[in-house]
C-alpha cells in the first residue's frame, strides 16, 4: 500500500477527527479511503446515466415494462 500525505486546515482536520470518532473508523486514513470509494462510485454511476441519456430511445417505461421487469427478476431468482 503506499503513502500519502495531505496537509488540512485545522478545521478540517477536527470534521475528519470528529468523523472517525462519531463514524466508528479506526483511523483518518480510513475515513478518507471510504470517502475516495464512495466519490469513485459516484463517478462510475454519473457515467452510466450520462451514457444512458445520450443512447438511443427504447420502449415506453409504463406499468407493463416494470410488471415483465418484475417477473422476470422473479424468474431469474428462482
Amino acid at each position: 500500500m503506499s503513502t500519502m500525505n495531505v496537509s488540512l486546515p485545522d478545521a478540517l482536520k477536527s470534521f475528519v477527527d470528529d468523523q472517525v470518532s462519531l463514524r466508528g473508523y479506526s483511523t483518518s486514513s480510513e475515513y478518507v479511503r471510504e470517502l475516495i470509494r464512495k466519490d469513485q462510485d459516484r463517478q462510475h454511476l454519473r457515467g452510466l446515466l450520462m451514457a444512458g441519456a445520450a443512447s438511443a430511445s427504447m420502449d415506453v417505461a409504463d406499468r407493463d415494462y416494470f410488471d415483465s421487469l418484475r417477473a422476470r427478476v422473479r424468474t431469474a431468482q428462482g
